[in-house]
């Protein structure tokens, strides 16, 4: 009895998108994400939230990643690509969700981000799957395509900088085949979408501005479907029509 008193009075940890009540974010950690999180990735989302060198915010929210899995099954993706990896969790979501024989290109500018997490997965088994490629996103996704990939990609997450989502977007859209996902992470920009322009801090007025025309360009674009979905910080799903 002990035990569960302190599991209830213990705080809960800060929402990271638009659920501002903290007790019922919580409520959805504890009930639905925490206990069907491997293992895995709750050493790695701790790895993260204690390294002194990491920005714990900058990593996928846990309840975003658990949609992000089930999606990943439900099409039964081999093939994926990832732009923005820090340090990792997303990248070990995706690769503890896809077959042994499955792929992914995981595209990030800092090593150093990635090796903090590299730890945990090599110790999950899934090193195999993955092939990092230090390097800007765009001149990576456009070799990537030279390459011979148009169309082979079953899915593809992007939690990279905001200014370049619909240069992102425009790739993927080649790289990824019809009836494939494109899932973009942070489109409500931690609410300041929905704020008049002279309430949002300077230091966050490029990233919403962007973020406004992105998710604009997304809803005129026919050739795909999508859903803005308000988990974590707002990750939007488009699967692509043609």
């Amino acid at each position: 009895m002990e035990e569960e008193s302190s599991k209830r009075t213990a705080p809960p940890p800060p929402s990271k998108g638009l659920l501002q009540t903290p007790e019922l974010y919580q409520y959805v950690l504890e009930t639905s994400v925490f206990p069907r999180e491997p293992q895995q990735l709750k050493e790695l989302r701790d790895l993260t939230a204690t390294h002194p060198s990491c920005r714990a915010m900058m990593a996928t929210a846990p309840d975003a990643a658990q949609l992000m899995g089930l999606l990943i099954k439900l099409i039964d993706a081999k093939k994926t690509i990832e732009v923005g990896v820090f340090t990792g969790y997303s990248l070990l979501l995706t690769a503890l969700s896809i077959p042994h024989d499955g792929k992914i290109t995981a595209i990030d500018m800092s090593r150093e981000s990635y090796e903090i997490g590299l730890p945990v997965i090599q110790k999950a088994g899934v090193e195999h799957k993955i092939e990092f490629v230090e390097s800007e996103a765009l001149p990576a996704l456009d070799f990537v395509r030279q390459e011979g990939n148009e169309g082979s990609y079953d899915f593809a997450y992007v939690d990279a900088d905001k200014v370049n989502y619909w240069n992102y977007h425009e790739r993927l859209m080649k790289l990824v085949r019809v009836g494939g996902i494109i899932a973009y992470d942070n489109t409500l920009w931690g609410g300041t979408v929905a704020i008049p322009p002279d309430s949002v801090a300077g230091s966050h007025r490029g990233g919403t501005e962007a973020t406004i025309q992105f998710n604009k360009s997304l809803a005129a674009d026919p050739r795909v479907d999508i859903s803005l979905t308000p988990l974590g910080d707002g990750i939007t799903i488009c699967r692509r029509i043609y």
